[in-house]
């Protein structure tokens, strides 16, 4: 007999080989009829599976979270079927499940378009209604070969080969039509729901392989109700109005051209809004960090050494000399990443316990080799800049210093007006450096800060683990923040490394004169500052706040009478601390404001003849269409408070702040905590 314990704690003892339906079916009718897989030990299969061993059992309903990949993987099979019904002699290759929804990949002479969609919704509607259950078969290799290439599918034949010797070759049924598939599935057709869409065509290389035949992506998404399809179509829609290439052109911040595929040419008010983040990040690190700067290019023995050249090296650009008389053979990398340079910073010169935690921060520009078909504006690039830092201290250290730069992403964070945070443990992956009992221990302190850090927010702060997603050498933290559309951005990162320092040999000295190899902590805040500009371009459709805007005021004028009070307003603004420009162009007024919205300029000053003689200015703000006259001096002193960064609103606060005395020591001493 084997034991089944349930989600109350109660266990039964049944047949081994009992079915998830039996077991359902002998506890209430019910419960089977809204039940569309299970879970065994935290795994999904399928109801039908039997079960062969003891084990926790979950039963799931299509509103379970963990049902919505099956709705989208059975979504994808329905699709299939849809298509070579209506389009005879398609072949099928492969449909999996992707991040809100599905796509399959069809070989067809004649490429789909979106006109086909209607036909091809209509047609899966029709076969969810059939309600057909999904059945599994075991096949041999042989008669899986032969069925499909009897049916003409060469691209399943390939897919079969493909699959390793021992491993059982899935066939799962949906009525008559099939597919081979590793599961699991819902328990029929008609619990996928209507709440689906085709979302648009691609075409997409077999096997991703550019030598390989051109196939026709179809993209779909499916939900488990019609209003979370609706949600999230809204926030598609509201995301294409957000697309950062399309503000950067509209607000003239950057472009991309051909001859640098995957790196960002700035133009002058995106570099200054890039160079803003920059200063920021510097006041935030200065107290704690020190700045340094590591190579651009490095031998690639340096590479070989941390372990990047045998993990990493597809993605990397490696560089040799393109003189045709050289003596010079080494080949040489451009750095994907800083830690291998700061390890040798910190190895430069004898370093005491004493001098630990040395926190090492560089905002290094690195280059990773992507994909073409991957570049996406300042998400995805080959060549950014990272806010990146490594700190080396002692074990009894590690804890506290994962606490210190949580408390300052979490603020970083706050600043940018990003609340919503969750923080994941990512543990040992398959492939990985380091004895089991380095990655037994950095996972248990982990997991220790991991508890601090949701018990210290007051649960405002949610934690996750994620299995075997860590970094190669070590364990890490990922901070996914949601912004103004509830969209999740995995930004942050904090890596402990037990691995790299001893494979490159660093040392300090302890207490007892003893060599001791420091932990490295890497970590970023922003992560790609490239990419976090695009996210803070999306999050605030361009609305920037004052102290981030490239271009904080521009003064326009009504009509030329107003040119030379304009001018001294904008001297004024300039003695401020304000970001400015002057339009003075004959053009009208009205013309002005609805050019410089579309440029999304925060403050529009205007300025006539009126205004001068009463040394005034008209305000308008982006988005609103009310203007409000206030004396010169006060509107420059109002936009210029406003404009103060918030690290420097808290550090004016806090030496406005009654002084703290203490006393060390028998020393008096005055104390103020300075963010």
């Amino acid at each position: 007999m084997i034991t089944l314990t349930f989600p109350d704690g109660a266990q039964r003892q049944y047949a081994p080989g009992t079915t998830g339906r039996e077991i359902v079916e002998g506890i209430a009718k019910s419960l089977a009829k809204r039940t569309v897989a299970m879970a065994l030990d935290g795994t999904v299969v399928d109801l039908a599976d039997p079960i062969t061993r003891s084990a926790k059992i979950e039963f799931l309903n299509r509103e379970d979270p963990r049902a919505l990949e099956l709705i989208r993987h059975d979504c994808a099979h329905v699709l299939a079927e849809a298509v070579q019904e209506l389009f005879p002699g398609t072949q099928v290759t492969i449909g999996p499940v992707i991040e809100n929804g599905f796509y399959y990949d069809f070989a067809r002479n004649e490429p789909f378009t979106p006109e086909d969609f209607a036909a091809i919704e209509a047609k899966m509607r029709e076969i969810i209604a059939r309600d057909k259950p999904f059945t599994k078969e075991v096949w041999s290799r042989d008669k899986a070969k032969k069925v499909f290439a009897d049916k003409g599918e060469s691209y399943k034949v390939e897919l079969v080969d493909a699959i390793p010797e021992g491993q059982d070759l899935k066939i799962y049924y949906q009525g008559d039509w099939f597919d081979l598939c590793r599961g699991p599935h819902m328990t029929s057709t008609g619990k996928i729901g209507n709440a689906f869409k085709l979302m648009k065509v691609a075409g997409a290389y077999w096997r991703g392989d550019s030598n390989n035949a051109m196939l026709t992506r179809l993209y779909g998404t499916a939900w488990a109700s019609q209003e979370d399809l609706d949600s999230y179509l809204k926030q598609l829609e509201e995301a294409e109005k957000r697309d950062h290439r399309r503000l950067g052109r509209e607000m003239d911040l950057f472009h991309f051209q051909e001859e640098g595929p995957g790196v960002v040419f700035w133009h002058s008010k995106g570099w200054t809004l890039f160079q803003e983040l920059i200063s920021y990040m510097r006041r935030r690190l200065k107290a704690d960090y020190q700045e340094v700067n590591a190579p651009q290019v490095l031998d690639s023995s340096l590479w070989e050494t941390s372990g990047h050249w045998g993990w990493y090296r597809e993605n990397m650009f490696g560089v040799q000399s393109a003189g045709e008389e050289t003596d010079d053979k080494r080949l040489f990398a451009l750095k994907p990443m800083n830690c291998p340079g700061h390890v040798q910073i910190f190895k430069h010169g004898l370093k005491s316990y004493r001098d630990l935690p040395l926190r090492l921060a560089e905002f290094g520009a690195v280059h990773r080799y992507e994909p073409s078909g991957a570049l996406h504006g300042l998400m995805r690039v080959r060549g950014f800049t990272q806010d990146d830092a490594h700190i080396f201290c002692t074990e009894d250290q590690m804890a506290a210093e994962c606490l210190k730069i949580n408390d300052l992403i979490l603020s970083t964070y706050a600043d940018f007006g990003f609340e919503e945070i969750v923080v994941k443990l990512s543990t040992r992956p398959e492939k990985r450096v380091g004895s089991d009992e380095l990655w037994d221990h950095a996972e248990e302190v982990m997991t220790r800060v991991l508890k601090q850090i949701e018990e210290q927010s007051g649960g405002r702060i949610k934690t996750s683990i994620n299995p075997g997603e860590g970094a190669f050498y070590g364990p890490k933290f990922e901070y996914v923040l949601r912004d103004a559309i509830g969209r999740d951005w995995q930004c942050g990162t904090t890596q402990v490394d037990f691995n790299l320092p001893e494979r490159f040999g660093a040392f300090f000295v302890d207490q007892d004169g003893q060599k001791k190899t420091p932990v490295m902590v890497h970590r970023a805040i922003c992560g790609s500052m490239e990419r976090f500009a695009g996210i803070l371009i999306e999050h605030f459709a361009g609305h920037f706040p004052l102290w981030l805007a490239p271009i904080q005021v521009v003064v326009a004028t009504i009509t030329s009478d107003g040119d030379d009070y304009a001018r001294e307003v904008i001297r004024a603004a300039e003695r401020a601390g304000l970001r400015v420009e002057a339009d003075l162009r004959n053009e009208k007024i009205t013309y002005k404001v609805r050019e410089h919205s579309l440029a999304k300029v925060p403050v529009l000053l205007v300025v006539g003849k009126k205004e001068a003689a009463e040394r005034t200015v008209s305000i308008r703000r982006l988005g609103s269409s009310d203007q409000k006259s206030m004396t010169l001096d006060e509107a420059l002193k109002a936009l210029a408070d406003e404009a103060v960064t918030p690290d420097r609103k808290r550090e004016a606060k806090a030496l406005a702040e009654p002084d703290e005395h203490l006393t060390l020591d028998g020393h008096h001493v005055v104390a103020r905590t300075i963010a």
